[in-house]
């Protein structure tokens, strides 16, 4: 799971580069990845995840062990 947050799903996406002159080339847009470590309470333990900036912002909205359960659910990651 190479470029793909492991909260929120976010991945690359591919669009054009326009120039002045009009003409359009391929290009990447790529997430803002980090690697961060978090400490889940419940366990007593760190975790560490792959996340995006709005991934960050999830796990602060939610909660570390929410926001785990979601991604879970929907099968962004296996085992945490």
């Amino acid at each position: 799971m190479s470029r793909i947050c492991q909260i929120t799903g976010k991945k690359r996406m591919i669009g054009n580069n326009v120039s002045h002159s009009k003409r359009r080339t391929k290009r990447e847009f790529a997430p803002n990845l980090q690697n961060k470590r978090f400490w889940l309470e419940d366990e007593q333990r760190f975790v560490t995840l792959k996340v995006s900036a709005a991934g960050m912002r999830t796990i602060n909205k939610k909660g570390l062990k929410n926001a785990l359960k979601d991604a879970k659910a929907s099968g962004l990651i296996n085992i945490y």
